[in-house]
């Protein structure tokens, strides 16, 4: 009886550290690329930016979302890759205000998708 109690608990504590754990990794993945996102929408704001800022922005986001397929769906990903994709299409062609609207629309999806997957009771039901 004593045993199935230790087990139990040591099972609910574990469970929460990993749900701890996921949850501090995905808000800091997400920071670190909004960072970055704010760095180009800064450099596109100026007229500044070129296709290779993006491609760096871009080159980032690679290495995250690597990482992130195990714990967040495809379809976000490709939704983040989709708008990505856009704007560093459009810096190729100096279209900085369109361009301009593709990275606010990215930094709005950094800043709710990790919400989306956090241990909050509105996420459970």
């Amino acid at each position: 009886m004593v045993k199935s109690i230790a087990y139990t608990l040591t099972a609910i504590a574990l469970c929460i550290g990993l749900f701890i754990f996921t949850e501090l990794y995905l808000h800091n993945q997400f920071n670190e690329f909004h960072d970055a996102l704010n760095a180009l929408y800064t450099k596109i704001e100026d007229e500044t930016a070129t296709r290779s800022d993006a491609l760096a922005v871009k080159a980032i986001w690679d290495d995250k979302k690597e990482k992130l397929h195990i714990l967040i769906p495809h379809n976000d990903i490709s939704y983040i890759d989709y708008w990505l994709n856009e704007a560093c299409g459009l810096l190729a062609y100096n279209n900085y205000e369109l361009a301009l609207g593709k990275i606010e629309v990215l930094k709005e999806i950094t800043k709710n998708l990790p919400d989306a997957y956090s241990l909050k009771l509105e996420n459970i039901f």
